[in-house]
């Protein structure tokens, strides 16, 4: 899907670690939360596509435009996670969410759709997190990519919990064939042509 309507505008953003994918906050704590305006001079109508929760980071798309919105939070774009664990996760716990797992979702279970999930080696490499991480002293961690066509409110981290390896970082990497790459946390791009490959 090819998009470009100079009526709208669309960015690319690095969300950090402890902002809301959002730009007004309505909840009782208000005055102590982040929000994406922070972190740029934004038009009016812009909204976030999809959300990350707030210990997430990482690949989000802004727009002003509620197709692009609806098409790119549909089952046909693809959504890449790198998620740390706490733990060595096994083969067998790989192969699992892979095929689907249970997972509690709006008060009820819900069961994943197969996607695609592998080991990650070398492991990647991040900036520093705001909060940080426990290291290595108290047991190993593992890196996993998640790919999924799906996303429920902290699905990756309820699946990974599910088979025993909790996540204790979750950066998404990836969006249809948009890319993190080597944007700096915080970091801001305007896209002039937003190109969807299905």
């Amino acid at each position: 899907m090819d998009i470009q309507n100079s009526k709208h505008l669309h960015y690319l953003i690095y969300k950090p670690y402890g902002y809301l994918s959002q730009f007004v906050n309505n909840g009782p704590k208000q005055n102590s939360k982040k929000l994406l305006g922070e972190l740029g001079d934004f038009p009016e109508g812009i909204m976030a596509i999809g959300r990350l929760d707030e210990k997430s980071e990482g690949l989000l798309l802004l727009t002003t435009d509620g197709k692009v919105s609806n098409h790119i939070c549909s089952s046909k774009v693809e959504k890449e996670y790198y998620a740390q664990l706490d733990g060595a996760i096994t083969d067998e716990a790989i192969e699992i969410l892979r095929n689907g797992i249970e997972i509690g979702f709006e008060g009820k279970k819900y069961m994943t759709q197969p996607c695609e999930v592998k080991l990650l080696n070398p492991t990647p490499t991040f900036a520093t997190r705001s909060k940080k991480i426990r290291d290595e002293r108290h047991g190993p961690t593992t890196w996993i990519s998640v790919t999924l066509r799906e996303g429920k409110f902290r699905q990756v981290r309820k699946m990974t919990s599910a088979v025993g390896f909790p996540t204790l970082r979750l950066v998404r990497v990836r969006i249809g064939e948009l890319l993190l790459g080597e944007m700096e946390i915080g970091e801001t791009r305007i896209l002039s042509k937003l190109q969807i490959q299905l």
